[in-house]
C-alpha cells in the first residue's frame, strides 16, 4: 500500500490526489496538520511540505507532478499524457512557474504592498486570457478530452478565482468559467476533496 501525505486545500496536493484515484493505485491518505506534521511524513520527507508520497517499495516522490507522471505510469487509461505533449508541458510550466507566483501575490497582497491587489490580478488574468482563448474551440485546455494540462492547472484556477469571486464570475472569460464549473462539479475532483483522517 502507498501513503500520501496531503493537505485537502493545497493545490498542488489536489493535483497529486486527483491523478492517484484516476489512475486507481491503492492508497493510504493521511491528512497533514500544518502546524504539527507527523513525524513519519518529516522521517521520510524533511523539506516538510505536502504532497508526499511513499511508495510501497519506500520510494519518496516530493513533488506533486512527479506524483502525477509516477500515478499515470502506473496506469493511464484515458491517456492523460499522450505520446506528443507539448501543449501540455508548455501550459503546465507556465502555471508552475509564472502563474504561481502572481497566484500568490494577488491571494496574499498584503505582504507585497509595492502594488495594489488589482495590479498582481491583472498580470494573473492574462493567463486566464491565454486558456480562454484554447477553451474557445475545444472543451478542454489542449483538445476534445481531459488531458493532465487540465488536472494540473484546474485547482491553480480555482484558487484564483477564489481570491475574489465577485469579480471572476463577471470577468470576461466565459469559457474558463465553465470549464472550471465543470471540473469543481466532476465526480473526480468531489472524490478527492472528502475529508481525511
Amino acid at each position: 500500500m502507498h501513503t500520501l501525505y496531503s493537505f485537502r486545500r493545497c493545490p498542488y496536493a489536489m493535483r497529486a490526489r486527483m491523478a492517484l484515484r484516476y489512475s486507481g493505485v491503492p492508497l493510504s491518505i493521511i491528512e497533514v496538520s500544518l502546524k504539527a506534521k507527523p513525524v513519519e511524513m518529516l522521517a521520510a520527507s524533511p523539506k516538510g511540505t505536502v504532497p508526499v508520497l511513499v511508495c510501497a517499495d519506500g520510494r519518496v516522490i516530493e513533488q506533486s507532478l512527479e506524483i502525477m507522471h509516477w500515478a499515470l505510469g502506473q496506469n493511464d487509461p484515458d491517456l492523460w499524457l499522450p505520446p506528443a505533449r507539448p501543449l501540455i508541458d508548455e501550459l503546465i510550466d507556465e502555471n508552475d512557474s509564472r502563474f504561481k507566483v502572481l497566484l500568490d501575490r494577488y491571494k496574499y497582497a498584503v505582504r507585497y504592498p509595492e502594488y495594489p491587489v488589482e495590479h498582481y490580478r491583472a498580470q494573473g488574468a492574462a493567463f486566464l486570457q491565454r486558456l480562454e482563448s484554447l477553451l474557445e474551440h475545444t472543451p478542454y485546455l489542449t483538445g476534445a478530452t481531459l488531458t493532465l494540462a487540465d488536472v494540473a492547472l484546474a485547482p491553480f484556477i480555482r484558487q484564483f478565482a477564489h481570491v475574489d469571486r465577485d469579480w471572476f464570475v463577471q470577468a470576461p472569460y466565459p469559457h474558463v468559467q465553465a470549464w472550471l464549473e465543470r471540473f469543481l462539479t466532476s465526480e473526480l475532483f468531489t472524490a478527492v476533496m472528502a475529508k481525511h483522517p
